[in-house]
């Protein structure tokens, strides 16, 4: 099981830690410098609760597997059930948000979608989703109006906006809950900006959301 734990405005929550729920070419540019088609609706998919741990002072990326890419998202933590729900009551249940990186095998990921296979293991292993600690949405305040940065060893190499995403953070926890219910405890990842890369060991990163939260974290290897 997973050591991680939610936690909202410094305080520990109750709430259970469950899977985590991403959004694919959620931000056109990101779409295009992947060269993927842009999506006509949400591509989604699911990282297991093995896969949170805390953005804390370093992570940890695999060795193994060949070039891990960070993709820098806007981090939502659901606080009651959604299933087949409305705007209002997918907003009712926002209960934190957050920044996390998604890491990516990217090698490994091109490799399965070359063999038209799912490309889970290089999305869903253990530890490819860490995740800041959550601070309540009263706090950030307008959703679709936040930046996300992420500067790698000084260098700003992503730099988004969330008005910018396909589809904004209610629509598409009112589309996930038409076909996944979402449980008190579940994450939300909103997609990722343009400027994703390789991570190496050593690598300093500050990642940031808005003006309430930046984590700078140190890239080591397991």
């Amino acid at each position: 099981m997973t050591s991680y734990h939610h936690s909202i405005d410094g305080q520990s929550s109750a709430l259970p830690v469950g899977k985590v729920v991403c959004v694919g070419r959620n931000y056109a540019e990101h779409a295009k410098e992947l060269n993927n088609p842009i999506p006509t609706e949400p591509v989604l998919f699911i990282k297991p609760s093995t896969a949170l741990v805390g953005l804390g002072s370093t992570i940890s990326i695999p060795q193994r597997f060949g070039a891990c890419h960070f993709e820098t998202e806007m981090a939502i933590l659901i606080g009651d059930r959604l299933q087949q729900c409305d705007a209002l009551q997918a907003e009712a249940a926002v209960v934190g948000v957050g920044v996390a990186l998604d890491l990516t095998l990217r090698d490994l990921q091109t490799q399965l979608k070359e063999k038209s296979l799912p490309w889970e293991k290089a999305k869903a292993f253990d530890g490819a989703c860490p995740i800041s600690p959550f601070v309540s949405p009263v706090r950030v305040g307008d959703l679709q109006n936040q930046t996300i940065q992420l500067h790698q060893n000084s260098v700003l190499k992503q730099d988004g906006h969330t008005t910018d995403m396909l589809t904004h953070v209610i629509p598409l926890l009112v589309y996930i809950s038409q076909f996944f219910t979402l449980l008190p405890g579940d994450v939300l990842l909103t997609g990722t900006p343009a400027g994703v890369g390789p991570l190496a060991a050593g690598d300093h990163l500050t990642v940031s959301l808005g003006k309430v939260i930046s984590q700078s974290v140190i890239v080591s290897r397991d």
